[in-house]
């Protein structure tokens, strides 16, 4: 059995892994353990009627994945997805065996960081929060929001059998 004082690799046992991921003007932090993959952006299969957060579904290992503009889904801005643009495949946590993963837009690569007790923070002001978000945080004086993954696949299943009714 390892620790961080006989291994000076290992991470703090406090300590985990995450990705900040840009967003239209806002950063995301997921735990790193809720990443299935990162693709590079290529148009959505698009959906007839849906809200304009849900882009559309891609195609993913055999899965019709449901695309999220995040920053339009909060309300922040909207999403202009493009050339540099990448997919963030986020594994589902509500269960539902139909639906085990969705994906955000991001603007650029995800930056995988470690995240310590010391270096994160809960923003003071924590009014009026955007929809899908749990809370404004601070990951070594940098400003990131942290995500409500349940409220994201609510909405998603919500517009879903919007689309099948």
């Amino acid at each position: 059995m390892s620790d961080s004082r006989s291994n000076p690799v290992a991470a703090p046992a406090n300590d985990i892994r995450g990705v900040l991921i840009q967003v239209a003007r806002a950063r995301l932090l997921l735990p790193n353990a809720t990443i299935a993959e990162v693709l590079s952006y290529a148009p959505p299969e698009p959906l007839a009627d849906a809200p304009d957060w849900l882009l559309g579904r891609i195609r993913w290992h055999g899965w019709k994945v449901p695309l999220v503009g995040f920053s339009a889904l909060a309300g922040i801005a909207g999403e202009q997805p493009g050339l540099g643009s990448k997919v963030v495949v986020l594994k589902a946590l509500g269960g539902n065996p139909r639906a085990p993963y969705f994906a955000i837009v991001a603007q650029g690569f995800p930056r995988l960081v470690t995240v310590s007790r010391a270096g994160l923070g809960v923003e003071a002001d924590q009014e009026g929060l955007p929809d899908g978000v749990q809370a404004r945080v601070l990951h070594n004086d940098e400003p990131a929001l942290l995500p409500d993954l349940a409220f994201v696949e609510a909405r998603i299943v919500e517009a879903l059998s919007r689309q099948a009714a």
